[in-house]
């Protein structure tokens, strides 16, 4: 049987099937997947301001609590792991580096030496692209933003696959989302690819139920994004005041209603969202990069021009290769060390099989 997506798993909650029951529904299968006849009668529950579905995804990893998490007055989740993210097509590498080039070609060369967009697109699929718009004071050269045209080429691929909709998205915390589309330049290459820019209003996030977190019990998410059957985290690599650096792991905060709660154990909350959300693909926007001043910037002088593209199904993998581009190390952003603690992915650069390209040449 084919992985469940993540539009499947909504519906099969909504239905009215809880985690204990999934769980011993799975044992006695012994397998990690809904048979269809189970999915087809699943009936979504109507999304309103007043009647908002509660969504529980079951957590990728197996990994206990920490003793701190365990000892919380909330009570533990009993639900175990379902599917694991996308299997890295046979033969291809951990983590795709592409340099010294333009953007759609950084993007295109990378995307071939994975395998190809169709390995991570279904025919059919409705795909979320999600950047980092965060505000809308400056244009992409300042690289508080995602590159425009690394966005449109993904959305231009996930559509030449056979995705059925690619949606781009985010929620600025500086100026309107409409404003922030447009100054990026992401609303005009989105739209000429084909794709679909989408506003996020407050009543469409859902309480999310997040097993076996080390910090995040639960938190409200756009539903969309759980909705979706494939999720591409686009991330521009920039400093950031508070995290360290802005990366795949970072930007994932983006799709959360409660930001400001996440900031206290900003670490280990957002290995828990990274590893409920678990993204397709994390591609890693270096084409321009923020060194000093952001997460916001505003000075020509902090960014500076790689033309580099990192592209990996292991989020934390690609986070701790985009942090050498800092001259830092992994283990100095607590959402990396997390992320490897709780199984989410690889942080050992010298472990993984590493394909650089140079596509200048």
């Amino acid at each position: 049987m084919s992985q469940m997506s993540r539009r499947d798993f909504l519906r099969f909650v909504a239905a009215g099937m809880g985690a204990l029951a999934f769980e011993q529904f799975l044992a006695a299968c012994g397998q990690k997947e809904i048979p269809q006849e189970l999915l087809s009668s699943a009936t979504p529950l109507p999304i309103t301001p007043t009647n908002l579905p509660t969504a529980t995804r079951v957590a990728a990893t197996e990994t206990p609590a920490s003793p701190a998490a365990a000892s919380s007055t909330e009570s533990a989740p009993t639900a175990e792991p379902t599917t694991a993210p996308t299997s890295t097509p046979m033969g291809a590498p951990d983590l795709v580096v592409a340099r010294n080039g333009e953007p759609e070609a950084l993007v295109r060369q990378a995307m071939a030496a994975m395998g190809g967009i169709e390995q991570f697109v279904p025919k059919g699929a409705k795909v979320i692209v999600k950047p980092n718009m965060c505000v809308a004071y400056h244009t992409y050269e300042y690289a508080a933003t995602t590159n425009p045209w690394v966005v449109g080429t993904l959305v231009k691929m996930c559509l030449e696959a056979g995705a059925a909709s690619v949606k781009v998205m985010d929620a600025p915390f500086g100026g309107t989302a409409q404003e922030a589309y447009a100054i990026s330049g992401i609303d005009e290459q989105v739209k000429a690819a084909g794709g679909e820019m989408t506003f996020m209003p407050g009543f469409r996030y859902v309480e999310a139920q997040i097993p076996n977190a080390l910090k995040l019990k639960k938190t409200y998410i756009y539903d969309e994004i759980l909705q979706a059957d494939v999720l591409i985290d686009v991330p521009i690599a920039k400093t950031h005041s508070l995290a360290g650096l802005t990366l795949g792991m970072k930007n994932l905060m983006g799709v959360v209603r409660d930001r400001s709660a996440l900031h206290r154990y900003l670490g280990e909350n957002l290995a828990d969202l990274a590893n409920f959300l678990r993204p397709t693909l994390t591609v890693v926007d270096a084409v321009r990069v923020l060194r000093k001043n952001g997460p916001t910037g505003g000075n020509l002088n902090d960014v500076d021009k790689l033309d580099t593209l990192i592209i990996s199904q292991d989020i934390v993998a690609a986070d701790s290769y985009a942090a050498t581009l800092f001259g830092m190390q992994p283990e100095d952003l607590s959402y990396i060390k997390a992320g490897r603690e709780i199984g989410l992915g690889r942080s050992d650069l010298n472990s993984l099989r590493i394909e650089e390209i140079n596509v200048g040449v």
